[in-house]
């Protein structure tokens, strides 16, 4: 069994940062590695099965910009603890500059007021550096760095986002990009009508088995016939689905009785997947087929019957319309998951696999459920979401995204699953204003990227069932948050 051993700066941890538990190690291939983290005072072991070099990835504090996982570069085992902090430097500067050297090469024009903070970035870690038989100098003068870094990071992200929109609108005069929204539950009134059309171009349809379905044989069609009717009478491109939702409690709780027998089961689900498709033929075209399709955990599903079942049900859809374009949503897009060691799989492995078999998938979902626990995305700053939209455009497939960010952190009476929220990662606490600013800073990066044809936001309303609490755009009693503004400025400045 491999270890890498850190040393954390005290104050830290007396200053009650202790969660460092999720933290993990990822290989030169990005997979993750099933990590266990031992805390001993101020030492951090990290095990896991394999004794490669490897990166560390860790939540940790940075001033002004919350607590986003922080990387390490790639680190070799050794008898002597790294410090931690300054390894989280090294890592990130690191990243900077490759990523400024690949843009440079690309034509993109760097900012001036970019070079200060990476020049500060560097000055702070080379004394932290020369400090290293001081463990608490070292990590101040090394948090220093960080904080620079960061910043220089977020000018660097935001320039390539204005100039690559500027780019990507010359060429087609308006973004060929989807910006949409999850009806959930509802049939919008005319009200709501008047505060969803003028920010979104699209709506999903959420067309799943589990509540159409609720007793075998028996179906509820009227709420979805309603919406498909509301988003033709708004002109609303739609995505139906997710059909399935592979993810604990996903599917119709009657399916249980076939837990066992993935055969009877299979034959179930494709022919939901079927009488679905066919219900909606030449009125919905972009289908989500299923979701949460590389973590699971509906019933008693291996991995392998996992990636079968998603295989199946894309073969089934595409045989009933070969016109429509199928999806699957992968949620924790970085591969988080991994460190429990109950998935063989990374995201992009299991993706990978399905394209290669030629099943007729289109694109691919990422959700992105920034500050929800414990099925949620953990904060990243934008170069991390830059660089991971890259590598998942590689499978040269279209990205559509799914994104979700809590404005409040109190109990949500309408949210119906077991996630929460989680606590304060983001720049500020949880608020409306922070949804909105969130939204601000992120979604023009997506729109940046040319692999990106869809974003969608996860629920309209907080007054009727969602999934993700306080995620909505409109408060409990109807009148609509910031981020709604924010998404109706968006759609003004990148689609008008």
């Amino acid at each position: 069994m491999g270890v890498m051993r850190f040393l954390i700066h005290p104050n830290e941890v007396k200053n009650g940062w202790t969660d460092l538990h999720r933290a993990y190690i990822s290989g030169y291939d990005r997979c993750v590695h099933p990590t266990r983290v031992e805390i001993d005072g101020n030492s951090m072991a990290c095990r896991r099965q394999t004794s490669d070099s490897g990166k560390l990835h860790v939540a940790w504090p940075i001033p002004g910009f919350g607590c986003p996982v922080v990387s390490t570069s790639s680190l070799r085992e050794q008898d002597e603890p790294y410090i931690l902090t300054l390894e989280l430097a090294r890592g990130k500067i690191a990243q900077i500059r490759d990523q400024l050297s690949d843009w440079e090469i690309a034509g993109m024009k760097i900012p001036a007021e970019f070079y200060p903070s990476h020049r500060k970035a560097y000055r702070y870690f080379s004394q932290a550096t020369a400090f290293q038989d001081d463990a608490e100098k070292c990590s101040d003068l090394a948090l220093n760095a960080l904080n620079h870094a960061y910043r220089a990071s977020e000018l660097l992200t935001s320039a390539y986002t204005s100039q690559r929109l500027v780019l990507r609108r010359g060429r087609s005069g308006h973004l060929p990009a989807l910006l949409g929204c999850n009806l959930e539950s509802i049939v919008p009134d005319e009200q709501q009508s008047k505060l969803f059309c003028p920010a979104f171009n699209s709506a999903a349809v959420p067309i799943e088995w589990k509540h159409i379905e609720p007793t075998e044989g028996e179906y509820f069609w009227e709420l979805n016939d309603a919406q498909v009717d509301w988003c033709e009478k708004n002109h609303l491109v739609m995505r139906g689905g997710p059909l399935l939702d592979l993810s604990a409690g996903g599917l119709p709780a009657w399916i249980g009785q076939w837990d066992h027998d993935f055969l009877n089961m299979l034959s179930f689900i494709n022919d939901f997947v079927e009488t679905a498709i066919s219900r909606y033929m030449g009125r919905i075209r972009i289908w989500e087929v299923s979701s949460r399709v590389n973590t699971g955990g509906a019933l008693a599903i291996t991995e392998e019957n996992r990636l079968a079942l998603v295989a199946k049900t894309l073969e089934v859809a595409h045989q009933v319309d070969e016109e429509a374009d199928l999806s699957i949503r992968i949620d924790q897009p970085w591969g988080d998951y991994q460190a429990r060691g109950q998935h063989r799989l990374s995201p992009l492995q299991f993706v990978d696999a399905l394209n290669r078999s030629g099943v007729g998938l289109s694109a691919i979902n990422l959700e992105f459920s920034v500050g929800f626990q414990p099925r949620g995305t953990a904060s990243r700053d934008p170069l991390d979401f830059s660089k991971l939209i890259d590598l998942w455009s590689t499978l040269g497939l279209p990205l559509h995204v799914t994104l979700a960010f809590p404005s409040s952190a109190d109990e949500d009476e309408h949210s119906h699953s077991d996630l929460e929220v989680d606590a304060d990662r983001w720049k500020s606490p949880w608020s409306e204003q922070a949804q909105s600013d969130w939204i601000d800073l992120y979604l023009p990066l997506l729109l940046a990227k040319p692999a990106v044809t869809g974003i969608f936001w996860t629920h309209f309303s907080d007054a009727s069932p969602h999934e993700f609490p306080h995620a909505g755009l409109l408060r409990q009693d109807g009148s609509p948050k910031v981020a709604l503004e924010s998404l109706i400025q968006h759609n003004k400045n990148h689609w008008s």
